[in-house]
């Protein structure tokens, strides 16, 4: 029989469903009947296509005796994290907190008050020697919540403390050049020659950082920092987290190689990568780079793109119950699917084996099936037109199978990425077809998301719901302007500033400066946080910063610098201390140190104009806004530049244009 989830829109929610559990979505009528009842609250908090939350759900919450257990000792409520990050986030905070270490599943056991008291992430049915089983757990629990029920109410008290602590930020320290500086050592210092990347294992896509330390080889020239991220683009493009037959990037690497995938695949990876490969190509003319991008995009526009133009949030890890059934082949499969030519060509290029190279998880044995990878031994591809011929073949053959689980809910943030991801790509590639994809996102979230007081953070058929919050506004701003940036048109740097209007009215602190999560009129929970770590997606506040700074350029106004300031002191103690833990605020703060404004005056439609823009697209100016001041009479495009407090005489020749910008010292200030 299904519980309450069946009403819900969420998809992760809905997979719940049918579970035994009488889970409750979180709710007041939950939280009161957990005081009623002098109950405990079981919170679990995941997302559609998280692996874990798969397999949990089916040892556990599916199962008839563990679901007995829960429904006697708890009141029950299960959260969609990507529909309510504002309730992850907090959670999550205790999580690290308590146990030292975070993820999902998520699982919180609290007070009727929302209180927490016991903080963990995945748990077994049963225990083991290694960690507590969910029955054994809900036993302890319930004997505890009978004999020691104040223990634990002054347990969740000092819990609630240490978090309110930890949402507190001195702030004042001056930032300067040299974080810049130490967040590169830092970043090289982790960097692995060998496979790319950083650390060991697993490994990360982490676009921002990357996109930093472009900025930081074009400040310095340092061939270090180009030849790290050129080598963990490459390296991340050859490996299995790379769909080789299919595009698109899969969510992290178990594996130092890049070679294991865990395969689920989320929107937001793809918009950030599309943006790193991007700027690398812009810094360094390789096609290669921009090849990628481009399919990334073929891969969104294919899977994750609604008809009405936004994208969807993820495709599952698994399929069939298995994780990556759908992506790995056997060699048999191979040799069944191709001409016995073209599939020794395919396994040699691919390291294809009888063996396989993708194991069993918990055994760790060869399962005889292979993720499609290249390696540094790989035989060079010479043939580009053979290779795509075999490519869609096994694709075909591969769409014949089971496909992941889609969860085709829409949300405003990370389509504001993809806005972004889109826009620059456009400009970039000279692919006025991508701009267009920008502009159906926008016009979805103008056209279904808005509310009569902002925005919804979320769509899913037909609905718009859940207030929209900090990174949903900030991540918009940054696709818009990016946008305008690419069409100069106009309503796009309104919209920009319609959103940042109302981003400052209802997030921003104005006691301290900074942006909450969420809005002033929304509903608390422990305690209203500020996020500055950039984790797998960057935080609305260093998004909001970068904007800020952008904006305060595009338009001359400098309020919006102000702010971005504000937001800098206020977290200057923690980007002083692992400034590379904060890569995309150190992107704002590369521009903030050493801002361009170009104006260029003329009008687009006239070849002189075009000529002055496609002059742009053939360099990296990551500290360049560019305004279009549309002039109707013909008297020829001037670009006028302005940086260092001072402006130029206006330039009439595209290609000295370029050298201004490449190096101020070679304004020839005859010219004009």
């Amino acid at each position: 029989m299904p519980n309450r989830l069946a009403l819900e829109k969420s998809p992760y929610l809905l997979q719940h469903a049918g579970n035994p559990v009488n889970w409750y979505p979180w709710c007041d009528e939950a939280f009161q009947l957990a005081g009623k009842e002098n109950k405990p609250v079981f919170l679990s908090i995941g997302y559609s296509t998280c692996h874990w939350c798969h397999v949990m759900a089916h040892e556990s919450f599916e199962d008839e005796e563990v679901a007995k257990l829960l429904n006697e000792v708890f009141i029950c409520i299960k959260v969609d994290r990507e529909e309510r990050p504002d309730i992850d986030a907090i959670y999550m905070k205790v999580c690290q907190m308590v146990t030292g270490t975070g993820g999902w599943p998520l699982t919180i056991i609290m007070t009727s008050e929302k209180k927490p008291f016991f903080a963990g992430t995945y748990f077994p049915k049963r225990s083991s020697s290694r960690m507590i089983g969910m029955i054994d757990l809900i036993s302890e629990i319930k004997k505890a919540w009978m004999t020691r029920q104040e223990d634990l109410l002054r347990s969740s008290d000092e819990i609630i403390r240490h978090l309110k602590i930890e949402e507190e930020f001195s702030g004042g320290e001056v930032l300067n050049e040299r974080v810049l500086e130490q967040a590169y050592h830092e970043l090289s210092e982790r960097f692995d020659p060998v496979f790319g990347g950083f650390g060991i294992q697993p490994k990360f896509p982490m676009p921002h950082q990357l996109s930093f330390l472009l900025r930081y080889w074009k400040r310095t020239r340092n061939q270090t920092a180009l030849n790290i991220v050129e080598k963990t683009l490459n390296s991340m493009r050859w490996g299995g987290i790379w769909d080789q037959i299919g595009f698109g990037f899969h969510r992290y690497s178990v594996d130092r190689e890049w070679l294991v995938p865990h395969f689920e695949k989320m929107l937001y990876d793809q918009a950030l990568l599309a943006l790193a490969y991007t700027e690398a190509f812009q810094a360094t003319g390789k096609k290669e780079y921009k090849k990628t991008a481009e399919e990334i995009f073929d891969y969104a526009f294919r899977v994750l793109q609604n008809q009405g133009g936004g994208f969807y949030c993820s495709e599952d890890a698994d399929s069939e119950g298995e994780e990556g059934k759908y992506y790995v082949w056997t060699k048999s499969e191979i040799s069944q699917t191709l001409d016995p030519s073209d599939a020794e060509y395919i396994c040699s290029r691919f390291g294809i084996t009888e063996e396989g190279n993708f194991y069993e998880e918990h055994s760790g044995q060869s399962v005889g099936e292979n993720i499609l990878h290249l390696t540094q031994n790989s035989p060079p591809l010479f043939d580009e037109i053979r290779f795509e011929k075999i490519r869609e073949k096994l694709f075909e053959a591969r769409r014949k199978r089971v496909p992941p689980y889609l969860d085709d809910k829409i949300l405003m943030d990370w389509n504001g990425l993809m806005t972004a991801a889109l826009a620059k790509a456009s400009f970039a590639f000279s692919r006025p077809q991508y701009a267009d994809k920008a502009e159906e996102v926008v016009h979805f979230i103008w056209n279904k998301m808005r509310r009569a007081s902002g925005f919804s953070h979320r769509w899913r058929d037909g609905e718009a719901s859940v207030p929209a919050n900090l990174n949903d506004y900030a991540f918009l701003i940054w696709g818009l302007i990016e946008l305008y940036e690419s069409t100069f048109k106009q309503e796009y740097l309104d919209k920009a500033l319609e959103l940042s209007q109302i981003l400052v009215s209802n997030f921003w602190d104005e006691k301290q400066g900074g942006f909450y999560l969420t809005s002033h009129d929304s509903e608390e929970i422990l305690t209203r946080t500020k996020e500055i770590y950039d984790g797998a997606v960057p935080s609305g506040n260093s998004v909001a910063a970068c904007s800020f700074w952008r904006l305060s350029e595009l338009i001359e106004d400098s309020s919006w610098k102000e702010k971005a300031d504000q937001t800098a002191r206020l977290f200057s103690k923690q980007v002083n201390g692992s400034p590379s833990h904060f890569a995309q605020f150190m992107i704002g703060f590369d521009f903030a140190l050493a801002p361009k404004r170009l104006t260029l005056k003329g009008n687009r439609l006239k070849e002189d104009t075009r000529s002055f823009i496609h002059a742009l697209r053939a360099g990296f100016f990551p500290n360049l806004t560019v305004l279009l001041d549309e002039v109707n009479e013909n008297q020829g495009t001037k670009a006028y530049i302005c940086f260092n407090n001072t402006c130029y005489p206006p330039i009439t020749d595209p290609q000295n244009m370029l050298k201004v910008l490449e190096d101020r010292k070679t304004l020839d200030v005859r010219e004009g």
